[in-house]
């Protein structure tokens, strides 16, 4: 997944919603992750976010919270993070909940790409007479439900790759050991960042060699499902896991449409050559501990051909930088991939 937005210091209502909105990101999925601001005609304001699948979208808890409050919502203004659904699905269209509020006024931050609102909502809504304008705050709207939006777009999850590795650049000793190549305070940054995703991926490999648990143990919130490329021992403690083999286009396919917006993939070396060289990584997440392997027979943080001239690097950009206790956190958006090297 994908690490959310600083919003707080933004007070504008379009800033509320994305604030709120953070906070339904675990519990929202496989629903996008939502927030909306009611703006009364009389200058009040009351936030909603999505509830879990089943229950409220973003915008009909907004008006319930207005209306709790004793509020008019006839000429309200409405903000929004997301485009409003006009479809019956597990709830009715929130646009039938806009218009039977009297609000006049909407304010979206992102169009919805999914093929059942993909503009309906808007056209909904400005056919009843309501003025809608789109864009505002949509970088950042975009950046928090990146996600949700690699889902509807491509039908594949948003792809994090996930490393850890000395300044040197080895993620693991000659003999193999790898723990702790990093400090507690990166480590409880791990977990949070499962949290953050749907799903855990590791290589069979990884799993015979470390025999890691996956779980979300030091932060708060949910476990990811756990998922395996190959087959892992039967007392390994990654199960119950999902299991998947086969071409990775193919693996995220079956992932998302088992609902894996946000993959995280944690490697090891050989997975995370896979991904990277196929082109499939969306963000990359690089744990920088302040030590050295201090030699060439360490694992590298990629195990597999790599550029053939420098010329053909792969470039990224990076989006932020952390420090965490003595260790660097690096966010980096996905890369222009070079052609792997020819064997010769």
């Amino acid at each position: 997944m994908h690490t959310l937005p600083e919003v707080t210091a933004d007070r504008s209502p379009m800033g509320e919603a994305l604030r709120v909105a953070a906070t339904a990101r675990r519990v929202a999925p496989p629903n996008p992750w939502v927030g909306a601001v009611v703006v009364t005609a009389d200058g009040r304001s009351f936030s909603g976010a999505t509830e879990a699948p089943g229950g409220r979208h973003a915008e009909v808890v907004a008006i319930d919270t207005a209306r709790a409050a004793g509020a008019a919502t006839a000429g309200a203004t409405l903000f929004v993070t997301l485009e409003p659904c006009g479809h019956h699905g597990r709830t009715p269209p929130c646009v039938d909940a806009i218009l039977a509020a009297g609000i006049t006024t909407v304010v979206v931050a992102v169009e919805d790409p999914d093929p059942l609102v993909s503009g309906q909502g808007i056209g909904a809504l400005r056919a009843a007479g309501v003025a809608v304008s789109t864009g505002e705050e949509r970088e950042a709207a975009e950046d928090q439900l990146a996600a949700y939006l690699a889902h509807r777009r491509t039908g594949r999850p948003f792809v994090t790759l996930k490393l850890a590795a000395t300044l040197d650049g080895r993620t693991a000793a000659a003999d193999g050991s790898s723990r702790w190549i990093t400090g507690e305070a990166a480590r409880t940054d791990v977990h949070r960042l499962r949290a953050e995703h749907d799903a855990v991926l590791v290589g069979a490999g990884t799993v015979r060699r470390d025999d890691p648990e996956l779980t979300v143990r030091l932060a708060t919130g949910p476990d990811p499902l756990r998922v395996v490329l190959g087959r892992a021992p039967a007392g390994a403690r990654v199960h119950p896991a999902v299991e998947l083999s086969g071409p990775l286009e193919d693996v995220l396919r079956d992932l998302a449409g088992r609902g894996v917006l946000g993959l995280l993939v944690e490697g090891g070396a050989t997975v995370a050559h896979a991904f990277h060289h196929a082109g499939l990584v969306d963000r990359y997440v690089l744990y920088l501990a302040p030590a050295f392997m201090g030699g060439s027979d360490g694992v590298p943080v990629f195990s597999g051909a790599g550029a053939p001239t420098i010329a053909g690097l792969s470039r990224s950009r990076i989006l932020s930088v952390r420090q965490l206790g003595d260790d660097l956190r690096i966010d980096l958006a996905g890369a222009r991939v070079a052609a792997p090297a020819l064997a010769g």
